[in-house]
């Protein structure tokens, strides 16, 4: 698998998951756990490479601070679950606001969040596992150390990948500080 395979298989989960589910979000991760469960354990191993590195380049305060305003907070494990929610809109949307967090004040699910008090627009918890979980399908591993031990060994001896930089951090709490980093977004969640 390569970026534009896993991008691919990515697109195809939401469009199947937007078909067929009132919560997109939940049947995203079930459509891609079905998909990815239908590969090989290579592929699937190549999917989570790739899902690691793309999760990994997001890390960043900026990112963060747009999740923290979008979900009313954010704590280590949601920002987890938020850079797997923006990998599953597609790449389009990842590589939007991998430019500019601020880019998803246009997004349709975040105008919505805003306009509704809702707060989680785009995180989603299950696609961080939904590697292990197609393993598990198709392996039988019940809890899921096995997936994570098989990974280990595939990854074999590639350079571990330290922390990416973070960039400058910032007090998300700073209401002028948001404004002036993330204006769009601001806006939209802090009057």
């Amino acid at each position: 698998m390569n970026t534009t395979d896993f991008w691919s298989l990515i697109d195809g989960a939401r469009s199947d998951a937007d078909a067929t589910a009132n919560d997109r979000y939940d049947a995203f991760a079930s459509v891609l756990v079905d998909r990815l469960a239908a590969t090989s354990n290579q592929t699937i191993f190549e999917f989570r490479q790739i899902f690691e590195q793309l999760h990994s380049a997001v890390y960043r305060w900026d990112m963060w601070a747009a999740a923290y305003l979008i979900g009313g907070g954010c704590s280590d494990d949601a920002f987890m679950d938020f850079r797997a929610g923006l990998i599953a809109q597609g790449q389009d949307w990842y590589e939007r606001a991998a430019a500019s967090p601020d880019a998803l004040a246009n997004h349709p699910d975040v105008i919505v969040a805003a306009a509704d008090g809702l707060v989680e627009a785009l995180f989603n918890e299950p696609v961080n596992y939904a590697a292990s979980y197609a393993y598990e399908r198709i392996n039988g591993d019940e809890d899921h150390c096995s997936f994570y031990d098989d990974y280990d060994q595939f990854l074999g001896s590639q350079p571990e990948r330290g922390p990416s930089d973070m960039g400058e951090g910032f007090d998300f709490d700073d209401n002028a500080e948001m404004h002036a980093r993330l204006s769009n977004l601001a806006r939209l969640f802090k009057p």
